[in-house]
């Protein structure tokens, strides 16, 4: 017996134009330089939205990877079996470049144009970004072994994805992967154990273990060790050069709140052969830089959740009624919806103004030093927010957002990532006083770009002399760290839009963050324009 009609839900969201319904990114895009790739991301934002690319996220992280430690007749074979749709997001990626292209195409805004591209794609599924981040960020790591790079670069830039366990030399293209902590150390790598034995040829034999070994299944890792001298960097590639599987054993693939399309591991070295990047000693020193643009694409990634999150959002809400109207014609919804539009907009203004830094500090030392202390601030900032961004979006769905099948809960448990990854909280506000430290130039850097906006608002004017103050006590700047980076990233948030967004977009960021601040989301006061924020916002707008 049929017992009711359904009424009232809410289409999905899919077959839109991931791209031309985000203004705010289109607007970015030009202004960081990279406004001449409008075109292909109109392309490809209509791939990313189509109903068959977001099906294939899901399958992706509906059907987690599986390890095959061992064939049928106990050989070890180290072999990670994945989705098919996995494998369809990684051909993808590495089709347009998202691994590769800063270093392969020498044009001005080729880094922003990238990062735009990861900020879609990571709305897809974030799951397959790991192996992709860690590929496109090796290579300014192996520029300190030259013959490595001279071997490994054009494999790792290459675009035809392989997904096949078999020497390099015979793959149309490579993937990166990293393994650096250990059980007892965490970030504290210097804690590590693992042994790196010298050869008479010049390569080096591994004996250790690794608590997280990223992507499994790629075709080269860095790694750290010790040598006599100290923590050093190696390269670890899955195949030795004589063609035999390199003693880099799986142990077994984690069990993770979220990312599950990816597979972390841990893993032993039992005499795995390896070759030296950089000095011996200077391990920590060699792989810094791909560090900070592993950092970067963690600001990227969680800016492309709060985004989807904020979307999906808005959508629900113009599409839902509850007490006789539409859910966005509710005055307190609307608060919601548009404190919410603010913080995505400004996580994603970040995001690509950092990218410009990458771009320009290839021949600016300036922009080098604003990348390298930037990074670290927004990298604590984003990945903050991120978590609290999809959960309260999370809620304007209701019940529906709590359930798998509507894809928010997914968003959810993805969103804490990429706060842990890299350097939590503690290590990044650390490294940020760091960077003032041991890199002169940073602060400086960092203050330049907030004088850009000074004069144009007063709350924002007396939020940079505070901070002036606060850097001035030394004594317990460690103990206010988080506090410090805080009001840096808020400031340099502020920074950004006061100068380049419209006026009710940064009037209500500035009234909202920098004055009478609140604890949740929803709070903002009268006065502002909150039907122009959502309506920015609208992943469907004209």
């Amino acid at each position: 017996m049929k017992t009711h009609d359904v009424i009232n839900q809410v289409p999905p969201l899919r077959d839109y134009d991931m791209f031309s319904g985000d203004t705010a990114l289109a607007e970015a895009l030009v202004r960081e330089g990279a406004g001449w790739a409008t075109d292909a991301l109109r392309d490809f934002g209509q791939l990313t939205g189509s109903a068959e690319m977001l099906e294939h996220g899901r399958l992706a992280n509906d059907n987690p990877p599986i390890l095959r430690a061992f064939d049928a007749y106990g050989h070890r074979i180290n072999e990670v079996e994945f989705h098919p749709s996995y494998h369809h997001l990684m051909e993808t990626s590495m089709a347009f470049g998202l691994h590769s292209r800063p270093w392969t195409e020498d044009r001005a805004g080729s880094m922003v144009a990238r990062v735009a591209h990861s900020y879609l794609m990571g709305q897809v599924e974030a799951g397959h970004g790991c192996p992709i981040t860690m590929t496109f960020a090796v290579v300014p790591a192996l520029q300190h072994a030259p013959e490595l790079a001279e071997t490994w670069v054009p494999r790792l830039t290459a675009t035809a994805y392989d997904p096949r366990n078999t020497p390099a030399e015979h793959k149309t293209a490579c993937t990166a992967g990293m393994a650096m902590t250990e059980k007892q150390g965490g970030s504290d790598v210097r804690a590590n154990t693992t042994q790196a034995l010298a050869m008479s040829d010049g390569t080096y034999r591994l004996t250790g273990h690794k608590w997280f070994c990223s992507a499994p299944m790629c075709d080269v890792f860095l790694t750290l060790a010790q040598t006599e001298k100290g923590l050093t960097c190696f390269l670890v590639p899955r195949w030795t050069p004589d063609g035999e599987r390199n003693a880099m054993h799986v142990q077994r693939l984690k069990w993770k709140l979220g990312n599950h399309s990816n597979a972390s591991s841990e893993i032993e070295y039992a005499g795995a052969w390896a070759a030296r990047v950089g000095e011996e000693g200077r391990g920590v020193r060699t792989i810094i830089d791909m560090v900070a643009h592993t950092r970067l694409d963690c600001v990227i990634g969680s800016a492309s959740l709060m985004r989807q999150a904020v979307a999906r959002a808005v959508h629900h809400t113009d599409h839902r009624r509850a007490f006789g109207k539409r859910l966005i014609e509710h005055a307190l919804m609307k608060n919601v919806l548009a404190d919410l539009a603010l913080e995505s907009e400004a996580a994603m203004a970040l995001g690509l103004r950092l990218a410009r830094a990458y771009d320009e500090g290839k021949t600016d030392a300036g922009a080098r030093a604003f990348a390298r202390i930037a990074t670290a601030v927004s990298k604590y900032w984003v990945c903050k927010r991120c978590p609290a961004t999809v959960y309260e979006a999370l809620e304007c769905t209701g019940g529906n957002g709590y359930a798998e099948e509507f894809g928010m809960a997914r968003l959810y448990r993805e969103a804490p990532l990429n706060s842990v990854w890299e350097g939590s909280g503690n290590v990044i506000c650390l490294d940020v006083l760091r960077a003032m430290k041991k890199d002169p130039e940073s602060l400086p850097a960092l203050q330049t770009e907030l004088g850009a906006a000074l004069g144009k608002d007063r709350r924002y004017d007396g939020l940079v002399a505070e901070l002036e103050g606060a850097l001035r006590q030394t004594d317990t700047l460690e103990l206010r760290a988080r506090a410090v980076v805080e009001k840096l990233a808020l400031a340099l948030q502020a920074s950004i839009l006061i100068r380049h967004a419209p006026d009710f977009v940064a009037d209500a960021f500035v009234t909202s963050r920098l004055g009478e601040r609140h604890a949740n989301f929803g709070a903002l006061g009268p006065g502002l324009e909150f039907d122009a924020l959502i309506e920015r916002a609208h992943p469907l707008a004209p």
